[in-house]
């Protein structure tokens, strides 16, 4: 699945910028080696974030799953602070503090799978880093990262069509998810390097609850994962933080507003 949606991704990819006439930005990082390894740093880590999200999904572990997401967050707001010098506003600090005491109490509830969690976790907050500090146009970085891991997926389709386990043009509905594959794979990252690049870590680190709450759903609602008292807590506290941060926000925006008024 991953490595069809690596060359799928790359094939929309490609046709979006050549009919909107960017093939030059992304032709321009392939002669510069500085932004080529930057990339290919973070083609790594979005390539494990990937691969351990399918494993965990396939293999039933859709909480520790969804949980690895809302691990990343705090990771993210860490790297912010630590890498790039943000400073956190007071409101900020207790809105982060709710989410991490709930992401705590969720994660003592899953220790067994609690590896799935941290790599999700800790590879997609470095991928959000690199995307931040690397000065190129969202949809062009895509296209190389893509790039980059398409030999790779290639490598393993060919030995995975060796041994009669490839899944492409076996049946209509498999052949259609997996072209589609490419598009919701593309559009989110785009939209995701595109806020990277406008929004500081701690803001975008806090956005990112929403996937997982939903992914955690789908787990109870759809894949009839038990829900427990303490995950109920952790919900409750990390969506606190989330409103508390927001709350923040438009009170910080409202006092530049009239600052500058």
């Amino acid at each position: 699945m991953v490595t069809q949606r690596i060359l799928w991704s790359l094939l929309l990819i490609m046709g979006i910028l050549a009919a909107r006439g960017g093939m030059g930005p992304f032709l321009a990082i392939l002669r510069q080696p500085r932004l080529l390894l930057a990339l290919a740093a973070s083609a790594l880590f979005i390539g494990a974030n990937w691969t351990t999200y399918v494993w965990a999904v396939n293999a039933d572990h859709v909480i520790a799953a969804s949980l690895g997401y809302f691990l990343n967050p705090l990771v993210s707001v860490a790297l912010g602070v630590v890498v790039l010098k943000e400073r956190l506003r007071r409101g900020q600090m207790v809105a982060i503090a709710f989410a991490a005491a709930g992401v705590t109490i969720m994660a003592a509830s899953a220790l067994t799978t609690l590896w799935v969690s941290i790599v999700l976790a800790v590879s997609f907050a470095f991928y959000g880093l690199i995307r931040k500090m690397t000065p190129v146009p969202p949809m062009a970085g895509l296209g190389a990262e893509t790039l980059l891991l398409a030999p790779l997926a290639v490598a393993y389709l060919a030995w995975l069509s060796s041994h009669g386990g490839i899944g492409f043009g076996r049946d209509t509905t498999t052949t259609a998810l997996l072209i589609v594959s490419g598009a919701v794979t593309t559009v989110p990252l785009v939209l995701f390097a595109t806020a990277a690049q406008r929004l500081p870590m701690a803001t975008l680190g806090l956005l990112q609850y929403i996937a997982p709450t939903l992914q955690f759903l789908c787990g109870v609602l759809l894949y009839g994962e038990t829900l427990s008292h303490g995950q109920m807590l952790s919900f409750v506290l990390i969506w606190v933080g989330l409103l508390l941060f927001a709350t923040d926000g438009i009170t910080a925006a409202r006092r530049a507003r009239m600052a500058t008024a």
